[in-house]
């Protein structure tokens, strides 16, 4: 078998993939979006790390990044937006982009919960000394990348040498409150498999982290988030390389969950591209699957995009694999 796969997508040609084929055979309708409650940003795809794993292919190399005109208008639409919750904001390194902390700022002065996915080794980063402070005067939530919690496992994901400062910036949150009980500062970290498999289950590997983390280093955080690689981008080329991809589409298939579907986070979440672009999920902007209304400058709240039917491809199987997977980790205990 070839180790190249085509997307099949669910366009308004009528066309049928292989997804909307499965949601039909578990009985379910096709996925549709209802209230918009969280809205994700990615600012851009500059970052100072280029994970094995990252479906975004972001790195040093990158010049995508958030205009100030955008962000504006980004910000007008949450201020008219009162069903929104939730602002997650990601990249790249979201904290590279200049608009990053006025979108922060701006969301916590509307009472909204903001998000921050971060790598951890961006808090030393020149020119990013006061970041941390700033997260944590601003209460912001932190989703922080940790594939692994040994050097060998984090090194081989991320890079050479990457595992030492990630220890050290998560020993600098915890001395700011975050992870720590009764602090009201959220530290969750994130797992990625570091190959063409599934998570394991996600509240065992918890366990195994918080062992190991505090025995190690005397770290502690809030919550550990499993998620499925995504075969887009630089890991479909990884697959690919391996001769991997047919394999790993195969699994993702077998392993497809109708019991995840109400949980997708496609249901309740709008993802914005760093030029404005609408999207149903930050999968589907790596994959140029704009929707419509295309635009934040062709909405006036986002209320608008509620109800509209959701655009699917064969990565969706990703987020329905066994236990799912989501933003905020697995869907099913």
């Amino acid at each position: 078998m070839s180790g190249r796969i085509s997307l099949e997508v669910l366009t308004s040609s009528g066309r049928v993939g292989a997804f909307d084929r499965a949601l039909h055979d578990a009985g379910s309708a096709p996925l549709c979006r209802g209230s918009v409650s969280t809205v994700q940003i990615n600012v851009g795809r500059v970052c100072n790390q280029a994970c094995l794993h990252c479906h975004v292919e972001a790195g040093p190399q990158r010049t995508e990044l958030m205009s100030q005109a955008v962000a504006d208008r980004v910000l007008e639409l949450l201020s008219a937006s009162p069903q929104v919750e939730t602002v997650d904001i990601t990249g790249g390194a979201p904290e590279l982009c200049p608009e990053f902390r006025r979108l922060v700022v701006e969301s916590r002065r509307l009472g909204l919960q903001v998000i921050d996915r971060s790598n951890l080794t961006i808090l030393f980063e020149a020119g990013q000394e006061t970041l941390a402070a700033f997260l944590a005067e601003q209460r912001v939530h932190i989703v922080a990348s940790l594939p692994c919690y040994s050097e060998s496992g984090v090194d081989a994901q991320r890079g050479h040498g990457v595992f030492e400062p990630s220890i050290r910036a998560l020993q600098l949150l915890n001395s700011l409150g975050y992870g720590i009980d009764g602090s009201g500062l959220t530290l969750d970290l994130v797992y990625n498999p570091g190959g063409a498999f599934l998570p394991p289950a996600q509240a065992e590997l918890e366990e195994q982290y918080r062992n190991e983390l505090k025995q190690n280093f005397g770290i502690g955080f809030s919550s550990l988030l499993t998620l499925a690689n995504m075969p887009i981008k630089r890991f479909a080329h990884a697959l690919e390389r391996d001769h991997q991809m047919a394999d790993y589409m195969a699994l993702l298939e077998q392993s497809f969950n109708p019991a995840t579907i109400p949980g997708l986070m496609c249901s309740s979440q709008i993802s914005i591209g760093y030029d404005g672009l609408f999207y149903d999920c930050d999968f589907n902007q790596m994959l140029d699957l704009n929707i419509r209304p295309r635009s934040i400058f062709d909405v006036s709240s986002y209320d608008e995009l509620a109800g509209a039917e959701v655009m699917t491809a064969s990565h969706c199987y990703g987020c329905t694999a066994g236990s799912g997977s989501s933003c905020g980790g697995a869907l099913l205990d």
